[in-house]
């Protein structure tokens, strides 16, 4: 079994629970305590359940609340020493460190961590397995490389940035060095270059597609909508947006044989 749900994606707060028969973590943690508690209960996940937290890099829409919920409820988290470092509170209860490649084990949950182009220090993105049933995540990227291509082939699923509109950037309020970087090369991605991806990886066995990270400012979910439907190869993938209030409820990789 593995099954996943978030409570909450976007620059105000990212955070993604995944779950196998055994293990239960908690991929970055971008809220407040208060909230990151709510929003956990509300998908009946109380803090208490989960097994530890990890995180992929150190902005603070990824980590704000993560010492705070690993210190109240002894989770342990798994980090790179690049994010520890650059992390403004790094005083977790246990701390474990890994590095992009390595394989890390929470239970029958395998978590594989790879590099990602990103203005963090050491940043990572990942591929969750249990039982020959697998998980992609990639957010808080810049471009495509060849190992996001490799390591997100044959997923079975795929939570997949589609952080902005180019237009919508160019055109929108933000300061110009701002722009400069969301657009930039270790910003995020823009909606085209997801769609791109999507035609480059191997979706043979891809169940769910969800788009991840949206901007409230420089996208709009119509677009992406209509992006995600216009993926005609992927006509009998499950395909959603989540948000920055709700994140998405509780979805099940389903064991197809």
């Amino acid at each position: 079994m593995l099954k996943f749900a978030s409570i909450g994606s976007g620059s105000r707060g990212n955070g993604l629970i995944v779950e196998s028969a055994t293990g239960r973590i908690l991929l970055d943690c971008g809220f407040s305590l208060k909230e990151t508690e709510h929003r956990l209960n509300k998908l009946d996940c109380p803090p208490d359940s989960l097994d530890g937290i990890v995180v992929s890099h150190e902005h603070g829409d990824h980590i704000t609340g993560v010492g705070r919920l690993s210190r109240k409820y002894k989770l342990p988290v798994w980090i790179t020493v690049g994010t520890y470092n650059a992390a403004k509170d790094n005083r977790f209860y246990q701390t474990y460190f890994f590095k992009a490649d390595d394989t890390l084990t929470v239970g029958d949950l395998t978590i594989q961590p790879f590099a990602v182009p990103h203005d963090a220090s050491e940043p990572c993105q990942f591929v969750f397995s249990s039982n020959q049933q697998s998980l992609g995540v990639l957010t808080d990227t810049g471009h495509i490389t060849p190992i996001i291509i490799e390591r997100l082939s044959q997923m079975n699923a795929l939570l997949l940035e589609y952080n902005y509109d180019e237009h919508l950037l160019v055109t929108g309020k933000y300061p110009y060095n701002l722009k400069q970087r969301v657009g930039g090369k270790y910003g995020h991605l823009e909606n085209n270059q997801s769609t791109s991806l999507m035609s480059q990886i191997d979706c043979s066995h891809l169940q769910c597609l969800v788009a991840m990270h949206l901007s409230e400012n420089n996208n709009d979910s119509e677009k992406v909508n209509a992006l995600l439907e216009n993926l005609s190869f992927l006509q009998v993938v499950e395909k959603y947006i989540s948000s920055q209030k709700d994140g998405f409820n509780w979805k099940i990789i389903e064991n197809k044989g």
